[in-house]
């Protein structure tokens, strides 16, 4: 087996991907590898881009609550720098990460991928 680095697929190039949604489901962040074999590890990280406190919900994979919310209602400050949020958790099957903050573009994940193939 492999390993490499990528961008999460809800990014271009790298680029830090605005949670837009307000409520579930969220923005799309990554989608993850297809099939059990392979495997996408990912880190994640939030940064909030405003003068106001933000609160962030990421779905792991579905958006059953509790089920699949990694991370819910977790509060980041104001003016934030990274904030780590997923860190070597790994996820395949074709599963989608997706979030939310009911405060709409206060936030940014950003991150990667280390892909197992």
């Amino acid at each position: 087996m492999a390993m490499s680095r990528a961008h999460f697929s809800g990014s271009t190039s790298g680029r830090p991907i605005p949670v837009a949604a307000t409520a579930t489901p969220g923005t799309t962040i990554h989608i993850a590898v297809a099939g059990a074999i392979s495997m996408d590890v990912i880190y994640m990280f939030v940064s909030n881009v405003t003068a106001v406190a933000a609160t962030l919900t990421v779905e792991f994979g579905g958006v059953s609550d509790p089920g699949d919310h990694i991370v819910k209602a977790m509060s980041v400050a104001a003016n934030s720098g990274l904030v780590p949020v997923v860190l070597g958790q790994g996820m395949n099957g074709g599963l989608t990460i997706k979030a939310f903050s009911p405060t709409a573009s206060a936030l940014n994940i950003t991150g990667w991928v280390n892909q197992i193939r």
